[in-house]
């Protein structure tokens, strides 16, 4: 979209990261390329990351083909319906699904070590993790192109955890080289993974101490530019009460990895508008006062980007159990893929979405199936 000025804006993807919940990312990103909406950067953690690789790693008329490859490969040792779909059989097939994937691996991404992990010697990779990820290094070698990734076709942020300093870095296309352990290294979710070493440090999952990459794109430079973020969340930090243990531990892991990214959105909505109201001010002000400390410290604050923020978040169904993060199932993979996509498919069929202009107030949130969540209410 350009405004009367042929202002264009930039299309930037943000991936939640998440597990197999993942699928609905794909999805998702297949609707995007259904309606031409083509991503100029894409950030991701996690789950998120891996996916980001595959679409920046490959040409646009191939990427939903290397998503879907992904994903029916990581989802191929459980290709059996549930015998029923009424919600104490879906929990009960989710459960034992979960229960085979913790105990066997999944294909193509990771695998029980052996000799388990209390075997290896301490301080050796082998002790840190309790899954060897070795296969997930070989997919991405097959599904993604990291020349392509490279070469600045399409920008990618990946983030992960310094294990020695608890500290969030980005690994970004436009100054790193991504490779194989940049993307390993976002989703090393301990103590499942190990963490993966890159120039001699060590790094952990990027979700320990943010699971969504919307607060890095936010800050993505100087000057901003407009940009419309198609924001995919995985968890949501709304949720009801819990009833069970069970529910208890699928609350926690809701409120832990959502980062609440609507309030986020909410915070940043506020400084972006204050940000624009300095920029419009500049014409107003005196010169004595536009020569003052006070004001040049302002007007390196401000700017005129204006921002649109796609919100959707990954809707659990009522027979959802704490394990659906590593529920690996086919079923429930294209289950969460359907999910993913008819949800782009709604919000681009909402007239706020069709008929929407450049924000004139900083920031613009369209979170358009929010209707659908029964946790919204």
């Amino acid at each position: 979209m350009a405004d009367s000025n042929g202002r264009r804006e930039k299309t930037v993807i943000v991936l939640q990261g998440g597990g197999a919940l993942g699928a609905y990312q794909a999805g998702a990103y297949e609707a995007l390329a259904a309606a031409g909406e083509m991503p100029e950067w894409i950030a991701g953690i996690s789950i998120g990351a891996i996916n980001s690789a595959i679409i920046a790693g490959n040409p646009p008329e191939r990427r939903v083909e290397r998503l879907r490859e992904f994903w029916e490969r990581v989802s191929s040792g459980l290709t059996v319906p549930p015998i029923a779909t009424d919600t104490a059989s879906r929990k009960l097939f989710n459960e034992t699904s979960a229960a085979i994937v913790a105990s066997t691996g999944t294909p193509g991404f990771f695998k029980p070590r052996f000799p388990p992990a209390v075997f290896m010697a301490p301080g050796s990779p082998g002790a840190i993790g309790i899954y060897d990820t070795s296969p997930l290094r070989s997919t991405l070698l097959e599904l993604v192109d990291f020349d392509l990734v490279n070469s600045g076709a399409v920008r990618l942020s990946v983030g992960a955890v310094e294990v020695a300093t608890g500290n969030l870095k980005y690994f970004d296309s436009t100054r790193d080289t991504i490779m194989p352990e940049h993307i390993m290294a976002s989703g090393a979710l301990p103590p499942g993974f190990p963490p993966v070493e890159i120039d001699d440090i060590f790094y952990w999952d990027g979700g320990l101490v943010s699971n969504t990459p919307l607060q890095y794109v936010l800050d993505g430079g100087t000057p901003r530019a407009d940009m419309c973020i198609f924001q995919f969340d995985l968890f949501s930090a709304k949720g009801p009460i819990p009833q069970t243990l069970f529910d208890v531990s699928q609350r926690e892991k809701d409120i832990r990895f959502s980062s609440r990214t609507r309030l986020n959105t909410d915070v940043f909505r506020d400084l972006q508008t204050a940000r624009r109201a300095i920029r419009r001010l500049e014409a107003k002000l005196p010169d004595d006062v536009k020569a003052s400390l006070d004001w040049k410290s302002l007007q390196a604050m401000s700017c005129d980007a204006a921002i649109t923020i796609v919100h959707l978040i990954h809707r659990r169904a009522a027979y959802a159990t704490q394990s659906n993060d590593y529920e690996f199932s086919r079923y429930t993979v294209d289950e969460h893929w359907r999910d993913g996509k008819d949800d782009v498919e709604r919000t681009f069929r909402n007239p706020a979405w069709k008929n929407r202009v450049r924000p004139t107030e900083g920031v613009a949130v369209l979170d358009l199936t929010k209707e659908l969540d029964p946790r919204s209410s």
